[in-house]
């Protein structure tokens, strides 16, 4: 069986490779950035876009199975490129605003906008197709690593602000079980992390597992805004916002917890703590 992986180079597409070529199927990736993906027995890489037609008719050719990283413009080309390679099986993940679990999320910038890209795949690709729905990643808590190294202290809006996050890992075990195993077709899984957790609360299991003192300084949401919408759409950044000031004010709020994680891969989802031992490497002061 032949499975192409896109967004391979990426923390989650990096374990979805581990993981499929440990069940010893051929695995094919789709990437930008070649020189960044580690040689393997098993793994054949392919230099490409998502948004090139070349790129995806060289990909898909004899591919049985795929992965497809949420690039959202290139959705309906894939997904019609796919069908037309004749793949069985596509697998994409859009994330959890998508289903809409909250009236705030009804009203999110990006809700219609991932619910198109998977309605493409619906529409437009093969047959058997599974969307992933995760909940915040863990690794968003990256964006702080450069302060709390440095400084040992980050600003947040809304340090209290709580949600289930997930570790990347549990959405890549995920993927892989819904790529190989039946009875997802068709469906729209919402992914969350085991429990609600602060972003304060974050910071201080970061702490721990560098073993240093790390806190939080609260600083006004505008302040906040002005930096993030250096690297995020004004519209993510709203509905970040949105969502950190409600459920900070009311976690009650907040994306219900889930146990899709564990009813996909038969393992629980993992914890925030766990997450910050595994990236303690990330915070690591010099």
């Amino acid at each position: 069986m032949s499975i192409l992986v896109t967004g391979a180079t990426g923390k989650t597409g990096r374990h979805i490779v581990r993981e499929l070529l440990a069940t010893e199927k051929d695995v094919r990736v789709l990437t930008r950035r070649p020189e960044q993906v580690e040689p393997r027995p098993g793994l054949t890489v392919i230099e490409g876009d998502l948004t090139s037609s070349d790129s995806l008719s060289a990909a898909l050719d004899g591919v049985e199975r795929a992965f497809l990283f949420p690039v959202l413009p290139a959705i309906g080309a894939f997904a019609g490129a796919a069908e037309r390679a004749g793949v069985r099986r596509v697998v994409l993940f859009t994330g959890a605003w998508a289903a809409g679990h909250t009236e705030r999320d009804l009203g999110s910038w990006v809700l219609p906008r991932y619910r198109e890209a998977e309605d493409a795949l619906a529409t437009n690709g093969p047959a058997e197709w599974t969307v992933l729905r995760p909940a915040p990643f863990a690794t968003n808590a990256l964006w702080w690593a450069s302060a709390l190294r440095d400084r040992g202290v980050v600003g947040l809006p809304h340090p209290d602000a709580v949600c289930p996050v997930i570790h990347e890992a549990d959405i890549a075990a995920a993927v892989v079980r819904t790529l190989l195993d039946d009875g997802h077709h068709g469906a729209r899984h919402t992914l969350t992390g085991p429990a609600l957790v602060t972003q304060a609360e974050q910071v201080a299991a970061i702490g721990k597992a560098v073993g240093r003192p790390l806190r939080v300084e609260r600083i006004p949401p505008e302040q906040w805004r002005a930096d993030a919408e250096r690297f995020l759409r004004p519209g993510i950044a709203g509905d970040l916002l949105r969502e950190w000031a409600e459920t900070e004010k009311d976690p009650s709020t907040a994306l219900p917890v889930l146990p899709t994680v564990t009813e996909i891969t038969g393992r629980p989802a993992r914890t925030f703590t766990r997450w910050a031992e595994d990236h303690a490497a990330d915070f690591a002061g010099a």
